[in-house]
């Protein structure tokens, strides 16, 4: 799997983004996350090699644009040219996640049609008012690969109107030192859901702070994957895309 981050920085637009790891990390750093610029390996897709071959060889799957969001106004002038070059490697499966997803006709190319077979959008809704707003938007789209992605979930949710033509609904806390708390019960009434539908559940990781049986629990970043994988929760195939 690789890693494509064409641009780089964000603004914080809903209750998901308030421990933003981009904004942790960059802090770090003593850089400003919120300042949106293109990165030095924009054309990164489709950069060949010496010998005329792709320096990001296929097939692979591509996480893409995961330290910024592909809608954000501010990438408008490079996302005709982002899609270009999916729309190139079609030997690369591209996946991006984004809460902006109101913005999907702007840049949309010309030949998009149902969408490109290549190409997996997962919408971010961390509440119920987010869901309600984003999802009915989202199966209107001509996507041909959609996911749910309830992460960082922040409250009890039914996403069980929006699962028609949906892959995958996956799952998760929040992490670092202010992480919000995730429930165990939150996590299984999505994965009640997703089975009555006949949707795969993925119970991706528990988040730093996490509720089961009264109890709450801090968990370390590396163990969050694992607990979770041990709970039993995922549901409906392989876990991931």
């Amino acid at each position: 799997m690789a890693d494509w981050n064409p641009w780089h920085g964000c603004h914080k637009c809903s209750a998901g983004c308030l421990n933003c790891y981009v904004y942790r990390r960059d802090a770090k750093y003593e850089l400003d996350a919120s300042a949106v610029r293109k990165n030095a390996a924009f054309d990164l897709p489709v950069r060949r090699k010496r010998d005329g071959s792709y320096a990001l060889p296929g097939p692979d799957e591509v996480d893409c644009c995961f330290t910024s969001d592909f809608f954000l106004a501010e990438a408008d002038a490079w996302r005709p040219e982002a899609w270009r070059m999916m729309r190139e490697r079609q030997d690369l499966r591209f996946f991006f996640i984004t809460k902006r997803i109101l913005r999907f006709a702007q840049g949309l190319p010309e030949d998009w049609g149902s969408g490109y077979d290549n190409v997996t959008i997962g919408v971010t809704c961390e509440n119920q008012a987010a869901a309600d707003e984003r999802l009915p938007h989202f199966l209107s789209l001509p996507v041909r690969h959609r996911l749910i992605i309830c992460e960082p979930m922040l409250e009890a949710m039914d996403v069980s109107p929006y699962l028609n033509g949906v892959e995958q609904v996956a799952a998760g806390g929040e992490s670092g030192e202010a992480a919000r708390l995730m429930r165990y019960d939150w996590a299984l009434g999505l994965r009640q859901q997703c089975m009555a539908a006949g949707v795969p559940f993925w119970f991706r990781q528990t988040g730093a702070r996490f509720e089961k049986d009264g109890k709450i629990y801090r968990i370390a970043r590396k163990y969050q994957f694992a607990q979770a994988r041990k709970s039993g929760l995922s549901w409906g195939g392989k876990p991931g895309r």
